[in-house]
């Protein structure tokens, strides 16, 4: 019979491949046994999971983690999901969440912009914790929050549909067209290639937006002539951003 669980390795981690068609607690038990039986292989590293053959709604993603977890001591620190359609959609995503981003001089939108960056984008779903650190090798736009004490890591682009409060690191491969875009941008510390800023002081009072609430703004952190700006996200900067 064919292995109805295959792992295989990516530049982000590891890639469990599972047979749609086996029987559920038979397929956990064949996770079970890989894992269990290639603990000293996998010490005690810490890897993305992205998985591949077979959907998984969350509870299943959890039972399949908790396998993995009680047999050995690898630290799946986050599920990534390499699927370019999706990344497509939450590109699309951006633009409608930023207020007056039009079509750009030549035609494209911002969301088509975002598309045609090189590699295959990750797309990430859920809040980065205090400790945890996302590293990939490609682009990747991430559904949910980076807390303070998380780090992303990017060669590529880093596109936060949420907060920001932790550390952002794009470019990481020297590429200084990298750019960094988050719903709600207040990191701790942002890099670009070689360069680093820190989030500025509030010199002014936020704005506020009903009932006391703090009014959130979309913004992108680029590099420029040896400086990393953070700007609110409108037309004119989307059209001065350079896509290698």
């Amino acid at each position: 019979m064919a292995d109805i669980v295959k792992i295989t390795g990516s530049r982000s981690g590891i890639i469990l491949k599972l047979d749609p068609a086996a029987e559920w607690e038979l397929l956990k038990n064949e996770v079970k046994d890989k894992f269990a039986s290639a603990a000293d292989f996998w010490g005690d590293a810490k890897k993305a999971v992205t998985f591949q053959g077979r959907e998984l709604n969350e509870k299943e993603q959890d039972e399949i983690l908790e396998i993995i977890r009680e047999n050995c001591r690898l630290q799946i620190v986050c599920v990534l999901d390499e699927d370019p359609e999706k990344e497509a959609v939450f590109a699309q995503a951006v633009q409608n969440a930023v207020s007056g981003v039009k079509d750009t001089p030549d035609g494209d939108t911002s969301a088509n912009l975002l598309q045609n960056d090189n590699g295959t984008g990750f797309f990430f779903k859920g809040n980065l914790r205090s400790g945890q650190v996302l590293d990939v090798e490609t682009s990747v736009i991430i559904l949910g929050d980076v807390n303070n004490g998380a780090k992303v890591i990017s060669k590529g682009n880093v596109i936060i549909l949420g907060s920001l409060k932790g550390n952002v690191f794009a470019g990481s491969a020297g590429n200084v067209d990298a750019f960094v875009i988050a719903l709600d941008m207040k990191p701790v510390q942002i890099r670009i290639a070689d360069t680093i800023a820190r989030s500025p002081d509030q010199q002014n009072k936020p704005k506020k937006k009903g009932r006391g609430r703090e009014e959130k703004e979309t913004k992108i952190a680029f590099w420029e002539d040896g400086n990393i700006y953070i700007e609110p996200l409108d037309k004119d900067v989307m059209s001065d951003i350079r896509l290698s």
